[in-house]
């Protein structure tokens, strides 16, 4: 059976990850001000670029059933089956449309990421593995679906300016994080996003401190593959969570941009690492 496997471009897998797994991929719309883009057309540098000049913060426009029952339609011309991973139902109405476009056509099988990002990324690509071994779609689904559990998301934002001007936290929370340079951990648990830990000091220190906690907090990782996921980052940042996960034994380490949802979200120099904890 030929099964295609799919996301949206919040997954933020590369276009090289993309070909890699033979994964699909339907776009978001961003919107800055009265412009209109496709996820992907416009590169962080020229968001943030966009937002510095305008001041107004871009937004991204969940699909629409529509939108998901064409496409799936387009790829079952060519696929028996299409097994969709789509972003948290906690964070989108996109997912509960996704679902609703599954009832219209046959043969779709939607999971709930719980998640964003690449975390996304990490199940679509554990779809693309059961697949190859030949699992039935349906399977895949509840495979992929129960596995959404064991996923470890988790970012560090450096500024809270993007945060503030999206409504997630209040001026004096900005003023106090841009005095003492604090820096949240944003999390993605039971679906949603939410902030756990706070850490000072430049952006170097405090990735090589957030990577190590993680990494001992959630201490059973798959060590078959990590991301890395960023908006911008500062060699430094890079240096410091790309030791880290070589320290921790990881076999394969994907350092990947975040694209324009994260980027809307959180603003320059956000930077994550995500991985499955359920190793042995």
């Amino acid at each position: 059976m030929k099964i295609a496997v799919s996301v949206e471009s919040t997954s933020d897998l590369s276009q090289s990850l993309l070909s890699k797994y033979d994964v699909k991929v339907i776009p978001y719309q961003i919107s800055i001000g009265d412009n209109y883009f496709k996820d992907g057309e416009l590169s962080t540098e020229e968001i943030f670029a966009e937002v510095d000049k305008t001041g107004v913060l871009p937004k991204t426009t969940a699909l629409n059933e529509f939108e998901y029952t064409e496409y799936f339609e387009e790829l079952l011309k060519e696929y028996d089956a299409v097994v969709h991973v789509c972003l948290s139902s906690g964070l989108s109405s996109s997912c509960g449309n996704a679902f609703a476009a599954a009832n219209n056509v046959k043969n779709v099988f939607v999971v709930d990421s719980k998640s964003l990002s690449t975390g996304i990324g990490l199940l679509a690509i554990y779809a693309r593995e059961l697949a190859n071994q030949g699992v039935e779609p349906k399977d895949i689904q509840e495979k992929v679906q129960a596995r959404a559990e064991k996923l470890q998301v988790s970012f560090i934002v450096e500024r809270l300016d993007y945060l503030y001007k999206g409504g997630r936290c209040n001026a004096m929370a900005l003023l106090g994080a841009n005095i003492f340079h604090i820096r949240p951990r944003i999390v993605v648990k039971d679906g949603k996003m939410g902030s756990d830990k706070k850490y000072r000091g430049p952006m170097g220190k405090v990735i090589e401190k957030y990577c190590n906690e993680v990494l001992e907090e959630f201490d059973t990782p798959d060590l078959d593959k990590v991301f890395i996921t960023y908006t911008s980052a500062t060699p430094e940042m890079l240096d410091a969570a790309e030791k880290a996960c070589q320290n921790a034994g990881f076999k394969q380490i994907y350092k990947t941009f975040a694209g324009g949802t994260i980027a809307s979200h959180c603003g320059a120099h956000t930077l994550g690492i995500l991985y499955f904890n359920d190793g042995e």
